[in-house]
């Protein structure tokens, strides 16, 4: 339960936020110019049911949302940033391929209720990244941005897309499934497919390619931490898998570039720890696919 909202200046006023990842889940607290004044981060145990594996989320929102009201702030509203496919009004999980307990999960409705008198807002991860790069990241400072795609590359792969100014939900809300692109017809399986472009690109995806790649050092059951700190390690064998990944990053940023004319692509997460090691493969494959 939370307390009645009371009379606050705009400046007092902030959001509790939640990433929900495959991997881990970060709870944050919001300034409307989106300064981030406290962080929390839990692992997320996706396979466990959700009744389960929600209780430490819980827990550290409770945390968090006490924290701020000690400091004389006041939460107005709790936002939700989790992969798809998903409804997105309703805060309906359907079948999240990274949240495998989490599947028909009415999460907006569940946390309306455990934090009664806080309005809940759910959107797919890669929406809420494109939103976020688009108003206080790189288009912060470019007047003339009015096309851009956002892509998780975490533990799965989803896209959010910005076209002229608005981001593209789609007639079910599930635009953006881009990990769900085949790109090959034999290859590791993401998102359900053989060949798929979260199978190649994304943190579940860089395990499989490893565990086929260097199978006496990676199994599919390595955790993703353990390949990335390998590639961060500049371990020969894991840039070898991580120039792979590189490579069908930029063949399925070809297709987007192709089909939507973005003025600028955005990488999350994975793309953000190891930088070139995966960008510059990226780009030259790009170079050479798209139109």
């Amino acid at each position: 339960m939370v307390s009645s909202p009371t009379k606050q200046s705009a400046r007092d006023c902030t959001v509790l936020g939640i990433d929900v990842g495959g991997t881990n889940t970060a709870v944050v607290e919001g300034a409307c110019d989106a300064r981030i004044l406290q962080r929390c981060e839990v692992e997320t145990d996706a396979h466990r049911p959700f009744a389960q594996g929600i209780l430490p989320i819980i827990r550290l929102l409770e945390k968090v949302l006490v924290k701020a009201e000690r400091s004389g702030r006041h939460v107005v509203a709790i936002s939700v940033s989790i992969g798809g496919p998903l409804r997105i009004d309703e805060g309906v999980l359907l079948n999240p391929p990274h949240l495998p307990g989490w599947h028909g999960v009415r999460l907006k409705d569940f946390l309306t209720e455990r934090f009664s008198g806080l309005p809940v807002f759910i959107e797919h991860d890669g929406n809420a990244g494109a939103l976020a790069e688009f108003r206080f990241g790189v288009g912060r400072d470019r007047q003339d941005l009015r096309h851009l795609v956002f892509l998780t590359f975490g533990t799965g792969l989803g896209a959010g897309m910005i076209v002229n100014g608005e981001i593209v939900h789609g007639a079910s809300d599930t635009a953006g499934e881009v990990g769900h692109f085949r790109l090959a017809q034999k290859g590791p399986v993401g998102y359900g497919k053989a060949g798929s472009w979260e199978g190649f690109a994304s943190g579940a995806g860089m395990v499989l390619l490893a565990s086929q790649m260097f199978p006496k050092r990676w199994s599919e059951q390595t955790p993703i931490k353990d390949l990335v700190n390998a590639m961060l390690e500049e371990d020969s064998d894991a840039l070898t898998v991580a120039v792979e990944t590189g490579k069908w990053l930029g063949r399925g940023m070809a297709l987007l570039v192709d089909a939507f004319n973005p003025q600028i692509i955005v990488l999350g997460s994975l793309a953000v720890m190891l930088g070139e090691r995966v960008l510059d493969p990226a780009r030259h494959e790009l170079a050479k696919e798209a139109l």
